[in-house]
């Protein structure tokens, strides 16, 4: 293993501990104030255990979570985004790690598109947080939308299959880091980055597999940057943030070391479904906040 990818994953074991110990103290001193306690239910170690369980194996968590939050009216949708940042931040940081360490890849490519989703999310952070609600119900929509397109496309093989490349270099790295910048700022607003990131990288002729580093990597040194202004702000739901983090680190482990990989052709037909009917719920939201907000100046 070279001395970068050493580097690399040290500096991601910091991040996540570091995220691990400001989400921890940020709370501990908003209980002592408040004199209330929170657990996380059972159900949602539950969903945390299954989105994180299948995006270790490649389907990503954001859209199956937001959809499940949706259906069940967990979360506010303004609090959604941060929720999923805040936790799916550990599980995916123990991915980042597994998946860096086993799987080759250029280091120039992976450290590049890591450092501007990065950049990405840094900067997108502070205008998801000043969202107003319907805002951020129409750009979940529409991201639960694409979701359950880029599923369909990936089960009727639209994809394109990729290459057996291990980087990019000239233009074709220009581009990349580029579209990984813009993907970070969009993960702060709850779209996934598995799914476009896989796309990216098969397009411009990379092996399929290497994208797996470099999304878990992107995600895993974003969402705990990310993740911890949420928390600052405390623009997100801190009961199912627990649930997702205890359940899915499990999740993660159990995928990566003892299944592996399964046949998820079927799996990704069901998230459809269920990710279509919850944008067309998301955006239901967004035109009844949006006929309240006309209603309210003609009763004044």
């Amino acid at each position: 293993m070279s001395p970068v990818t050493l580097l690399l994953l040290a500096a991601l074991a910091a991040l996540g501990s570091w995220f691990g110990w400001r989400w921890w103290s940020i709370e501990r001193a908003r209980a002592a104030s408040s004199a209330t306690r929170v657990r996380p239910s059972l159900e949602d170690c539950l969903v945390g255990f299954v989105t994180d369980f299948f995006d270790t194996l490649g389907i990503g968590n954001f859209a199956p979570t937001t959809a499940c939050f949706k259906l069940r009216g967990r979360v506010a949708d303004e609090d959604i985004p941060g929720t999923l940042n805040v936790g799916h931040a550990l599980p995916v940081v123990i991915e980042a790690l597994v998946f860096i360490t086993v799987v080759k890849v250029d280091l120039a490519t992976l450290v590049t598109m890591i450092a501007a989703a990065v950049a990405g999310a840094w900067l997108g952070v502070d205008v998801v947080a000043r969202l107003p609600r319907r805002a951020i119900q129409l750009g979940m929509g529409a991201a639960l939308l694409v979701a359950a397109l880029l599923f369909v496309a990936k089960n009727v093989d639209w994809l394109p299959g990729g290459g057996d490349a291990l980087g990019l270099a000239g233009g074709r790295l220009v581009f990349a880091v580029a579209v990984s910048f813009l993907l970070g700022a969009l993960m702060m607003l709850g779209i996934g980055l598995y799914a476009p990131c896989l796309v990216l990288v098969s397009l411009l002729g990379m092996s399929p597999i290497a994208a797996f580093p470099i999304m878990m990597g992107s995600c895993a040194f974003l969402m705990p940057i990310g993740g911890a202004r949420f928390v600052l702000t405390g623009r997100y739901d801190l009961r199912a943030a627990l649930g997702l983090a205890l359940g899915g680190v499990p999740g993660v482990l159990i995928a990566a070391f003892i299944v592996k990989s399964l046949p998820l052709a079927w799996l990704r037909w069901l998230v459809v479904v269920v990710v279509t009917y919850a944008a067309l719920l998301m955006l239901r939201s967004a035109a009844a906040e949006r006929a309240r907000a006309r209603s309210q100046p003609e009763r004044a």
